[in-house]
């Protein structure tokens, strides 16, 4: 057997070098500070930069899922150029202290580099995976959840030294750094564009996919609820992981680093666990059923002992750590799910128009806890919003979520041919 011509070298690994590339935006949090001190404006102003990455990611995810489609090698090189130009241009309009360079370049060209990145090894997984989807999947996206874990030291190790009061020593380091990172991701996404391979049969597009209608996967029922199923997970996931840090500070829990890492590895490890977990049950769905009810109950043990006010650590350590999870396992889960309802033929476009949905939650999920810990100034009534979301999309889950599969091409389904030659 040729060792160059299997899954794990056509696409477990050039999956993994793409996504942990482009999976360290969520390191955002650990330069954004020093990044506001350089130019002169607030840590609130740089952070759009971010927020725009995130809407960019869903957007470009959308709409490039035709691209993905047609030709991955076209993709994944596009994915590497405009992730890298993106890194670049930061750190140029660091140097130039221009705020608006950095929302283009970070949020922008960079945002773009991580959508069409992000879906472009996903179906080319599924194919050679044909009997373990959830896996594969599973596999490449807790590389973009781990890719936090593995680029935060080399990201500290490069900013260097800080004062007591917690600035660079080195002021310099924060732009040169994004080149720096620049080089290294270039060539792991570059071995990741020349290693990705569909199996042998699967390079030419299918006519399903030359038939595929946008306009009847928008109007799917199924299709709305598993968007509306995404988008809760992400936003009340969002919502708690955002005050990860005030909540542990609340109850005097002095190691919040070392929870942060917990929390980081629960969110990987629920990437792998709950889609690895998909392929063993009848519906794919029930995965969005244990992830929501795991969060409830949870969330529910947390706020009925008033574990925040009474600073039981374990308990609000525990919720964190499952809704991590779960928000993990709602990314990989979700394009297994829809190839199981949607066909593998257009999974790529199809799984493009719901990431839609990340961008909208990117939007909203930091927002929708701050605004609801501004109004009552109690992380419990935080925990109540969440839960309660929780339960909109366990509802979803359940009732509108059907198992049949849909077809979306513009051939006839068997009983309409019935019905047309009766």
């Amino acid at each position: 057997m040729d060792i160059f011509n299997n899954k794990w070298f056509r696409a477990v690994l050039p999956a993994l070098l793409i996504h942990c590339s482009i999976g360290t935006v969520y390191c955002w949090s650990l330069f954004k500070a020093d990044i506001a001190v350089f130019i002169g404006k607030s840590v609130g102003e740089v952070e759009w930069a971010f927020s725009l990455a995130i809407f960019v990611l869903g957007i470009s995810a959308a709409f490039g899922g035709k691209l993905v489609e047609k030709d991955i090698h076209k993709s994944s090189l596009l994915s590497a150029l405009f992730f890298v130009a993106g890194m670049v241009g930061t750190g140029f309009f660091i140097y130039e202290k221009s705020l608006f360079g950095i929302y283009f370049s970070y949020g922008i060209v960079m945002g773009i580099g991580l959508g069409i990145g992000y879906l472009t090894p996903v179906k080319t997984l599924m194919l050679w995976f044909q009997e373990q989807k959830g896996l594969a999947t599973g596999l490449a996206v807790a590389g973009f959840g781990l890719a936090k874990v593995i680029a935060s030291p080399l990201m500290e190790k490069l900013l260097g030294a800080r004062t007591d009061e917690g600035l660079l020593v080195n002021p310099t380091n924060i732009y040169m750094m994004f080149y720096i990172l620049a080089g290294i991701y270039f060539v792991m996404m570059v071995i990741g564009h020349l290693a990705l391979k569909k199996p042998a049969g699967y390079e030419k597009e299918s006519a399903q996919t030359e038939g595929f209608r946008y306009i009847k996967v928008l109007t799917n029922k199924t299709f709305i609820g598993i968007w509306l199923m995404f988008y809760i997970n992400i936003t009340a996931g969002l919502a708690l992981i955002a005050q990860e840090k005030g909540m542990l500070a609340f109850i005097s829990f002095g190691a919040i680093g070392l929870v942060s890492s917990l929390t980081a590895v629960f969110n990987a490890g629920g990437r792998i666990v709950f889609s690895a977990w998909g392929d063993r049950v009848k519906d794919r769905n029930s995965i969005y059923k244990i992830i929501y009810a795991s969060s409830i109950a949870i969330i529910l043990l947390a706020v009925g002992m008033d574990a925040m006010n009474h600073s039981i650590s374990i308990l609000v350590i525990a919720v964190l750590c499952i809704v991590n999870a779960g928000y993990g396992g709602g990314f990989s889960s979700l394009p297994p799910l829809l190839s199981d309802r949607f066909g593998l033929d257009s999974i790529s476009t199809v799984h493009g128009l719901t990431l839609s949905a990340w961008a909208f939650a990117g939007l909203t999920g930091n927002q929708l806890s701050a605004f609801v810990l501004e109004k009552t100034g109690s992380f419990d009534a935080v925990l109540y919003v969440v839960m309660a979301m929780f339960s909109i999309g366990a509802l979803i889950s359940i009732f509108v979520v059907k198992p049949e599969q849909v077809q979306l091409d513009s051939k006839k389904t068997k009983h309409e041919e019935e019905v047309t030659a009766s």
